[in-house]
């Protein structure tokens, strides 16, 4: 894992201010964006952009997308789907983890401030280094475990048993899409994160647990039975509050805990 990290507040020193907004500019806004390269050895800045934002779309990726477009090139940031699907906008807007591209910019009172997902390390700029997260995925082993022959075709599951797994609101933890805004809200994952799988991938694991097609149950519980890769969360609640699919992790975590007193 690359040794660069985001460091503390009081190192991020101001830096360029970029003003591309015109004179005539009816709807100017400020764009406060962390910078980081280190390949160049400086510490990290907080550049400041002004645009346009009738130029751009209502949302801090539209804007994003017209910086890096229009006024700086070497911005850097991860953006795939643009419809809150697929998480690789997942950035700190506004002091709040969220997906850049469900994010409206007029919810955001005054300068819009953008930093990378708290506590993990940086590549470059607002991208993060996932290596560590999604090797804790990995270890989940996220895929359907069977030990009873293939049928002639798909595993058949009930409604209430797929309603578990999504959710009748489209809110259950298959529904998490790996953006890791919770996980890295979570201050037990900033503590312990070489140990403790963090609510992201709990919720996974969980949605594993539950899915009624899987038969390893029992092994997957026992990969979970430890006192740093469960039981280091301390139901805060930062992982519901920030998730921006309006997933609920912490009760996922609630219930692989009550499986793991139920089976005793």
């Amino acid at each position: 894992m690359a040794e660069f990290t985001l460091p503390p507040k009081s190192r991020v020193k101001p830096g360029k201010t970029h003003d591309a907004a015109g004179p005539d500019a009816k709807k100017k806004r400020a764009f406060q964006i962390y910078r980081y390269d280190p390949e160049t050895g400086d510490n990290p800045r907080m550049d400041t952009y002004r645009i346009d934002l009738s130029k751009c779309g209502p949302m801090v990726l539209d804007a994003l997308l017209h910086i890096k477009n229009s006024v700086d090139s070497s911005l850097t940031f991860r953006r795939s789907c643009r419809e809150g699907i697929c998480g690789s906008c997942a950035m700190n807007i506004d002091g709040t983890n969220t997906l850049a591209c469900t994010k409206p910019i007029d919810e955001v009172k005054g300068d819009v401030r953008i930093t990378p997902l708290p506590h993990m390390p940086v590549l470059k700029d607002l991208v993060p280094d996932l290596s560590h997260i999604y090797a804790q995925y990995a270890a989940i082993e996220p895929w359907m475990k069977t030990e009873s022959p293939p049928p002639t075709r798909e595993r058949l599951q009930a409604p209430e048993d797929s309603d578990a797994l999504n959710g009748t609101d489209g809110k259950g933890p298959a529904a998490c899409i790996l953006c890791f805004c919770c996980s890295t809200a979570c201050p037990s994952y900033w503590w312990n994160s070489d140990r403790f799988l963090g609510p992201a991938i709990l919720m996974q694991a969980y949605r594993w647990l539950i899915d009624t097609r899987d038969e390893a149950t029992g092994e997957r519980l026992d990969q979970l039975e430890d006192p740093f890769r469960l039981y280091r969360c301390h139901t805060i609640m930062n992982c519901t509050k920030t998730c921006p699919k309006g997933l609920n992790p912490a009760k996922s975590i609630a219930e692989v805990k009550k499986m793991m007193v139920e089976r005793k």
